[in-house]
């Protein structure tokens, strides 16, 4: 009996270490996986088509098949972007030489208008008002002098104070989208019709713009670089 016992203790004790020793093996070839999918989650680039782990066979989904195997859909052909305010405005691109980037900024300051519907600028001025608290004064100030929390910390410094530099609404706004010297682009972190906003409040709150300046050909936007839909109006109420 005494044999027999330890022939069973042995037993499990070389089987549980049998099995502690191959749940340690190398993860990327386990023997036996419960739901590989949870175990290796797959991520999806979706600008390229993505290699399946388990397999080798190529993605049969027709809709993936027919985008060249990457999961990112395209539009459909004809159609056009649409935002809350109907203002469609085009990024600049990736890269741009310091010509490029000089001629837009001079080209900027000739612009005292914004694109927006003046009837609902009360409230685009309370809306850039609150997205420049949030987004820009961390470095420019509440009050605009280039003393926010991030400067007064020492963490950066060069900030200038608005009211020591002559700019226009087109400057602000260019700024904002390409961004200048240690200034990086918010145009991703800002939708078109917001980045007016944030340039709207700029030329009120800290350069005493009160809006009242007529469009002519020379302060009105130029239409390559934003334009307005016919078809779809302003709805500020949206925040």
């Amino acid at each position: 009996m005494k044999i027999k016992s330890n022939i069973v203790k042995l037993t499990g004790i070389f089987g549980l270490t049998a099995i502690v020793l191959n749940s340690c093996g190398p993860k990327e070839n386990p023997p036996s996986v419960y739901f590989p999918d949870m175990y290796f989650p797959v991520a999806y680039d979706p600008l390229q088509q993505a290699d399946d782990p388990y397999s080798d066979h190529e993605n049969t989904i027709p809709i993936f098949v027919k985008n060249d195997g990457a999961t990112a859909l395209t539009p459909v052909v004809g159609t056009v972007p649409r935002t809350v305010s109907g203002l469609v405005e085009a990024n600049s691109p990736l890269s741009i030489s310091v010509d490029e980037y000089n001629a837009g900024y001079e080209a900027s300051k000739s612009v005292t208008v914004s694109p927006l519907d003046p009837k609902n600028r009360e409230k685009d001025l309370e809306r850039g008002k609150h997205l420049f608290e949030i987004t820009c004064a961390a470095c420019h100030g509440l009050d605009g002098d280039g003393q926010g929390p991030i400067v007064k910390s020492g963490a950066f410094s060069g900030v200038p104070n608005y009211k020591d530099r002559e700019f226009s609404l087109g400057t602000v706004h260019y700024v904002i989208v390409n961004g200048r010297n240690m200034m990086g682009s918010y145009a991703g972190q800002l939708l078109p019709a917001d980045r007016w906003r944030i340039a709207m409040y700029v030329m009120s709150a800290f350069k005493g713009d009160n809006g009242t300046e007529k469009i002519t050909s020379e302060t009105a936007v130029p239409v390559d670089n934003s334009t307005v839909s016919d078809n779809k109006t302003e709805d500020n109420t949206k925040k």
